[in-house]
């Protein structure tokens, strides 16, 4: 699961104008957070000009539901390589780096969905949308054998990636890479041992 790249499909010139509009929301929430987000702001990085994106969005909260649509609408899948332990340690090394370097869109957006509650819906969606693509991590180790077949996807994808957002995001704690690997290793050989079977 992958924190977000708001990455817009591509298209015509509406299309532009929205993946435009969305890469200066995303880059101003990452460095000012939501209470400082503007349209006027938007305009300015975007280059778009502030009645368009008044007209198309309306308001701030807009935006931002639809940043997270946007996210959505990405071609993100984890990777693929041959083992549960390495598949969840490559995406824990996404979560983690997506967290850990600098200003994160994600802790933003998360921040900001307190604050609106279509934001908070349109979050929703993108988690679930996340989690349902990680699915196929666990899908595929137990199509090998690697563990139960009956293992609980969605409870080894959350064992593994949620330490990483409980330790960066909630506790604002610093975390090594190898930490978030050690805890993908632990997982997995939790997994093995049918500790998600239901």
């Amino acid at each position: 699961m992958s924190s977000p790249q708001f990455a817009t499909r591509p298209g015509g010139r509406t299309a532009r104008v929205r993946s435009d509009v969305l890469r200066a929301t995303e880059q101003e929430l990452a460095e000012h957070g939501y209470e400082s987000l503007a349209i006027d702001a938007v305009a300015a990085r975007s280059g778009v000009h502030r009645t368009t994106i008044y007209r198309r969005w309306k308001t701030v909260d807009g935006l931002l539901s639809d940043l997270l649509e946007a996210g959505r609408d990405d071609h993100w899948a984890p990777a693929d390589t041959g083992s549960l332990e390495s598949d969840l340690i490559a995406l824990n090394r996404e979560v983690h780096a997506a967290l850990a370097s600098g200003p994160s869109v994600t802790t933003a957006v998360i921040a900001a969905s307190f604050r609106t509650p279509q934001a908070a819906a349109a979050l929703t969606r993108f988690w679930d949308d996340r989690y349902e693509r990680s699915a196929v991590l666990v899908t595929r180790a137990a199509e090998r054998g690697e563990i139960p077949a009956d293992t609980a996807a969605e409870d080894v994808v959350m064992a593994a990636t949620s330490p990483i957002y409980h330790q960066l995001v909630l506790r604002r704690r610093a975390m090594s890479r190898a930490d978030a690997d050690w805890l993908a290793r632990a997982t997995a050989a939790a997994a093995k041992a049918g500790a998600f079977a239901r």
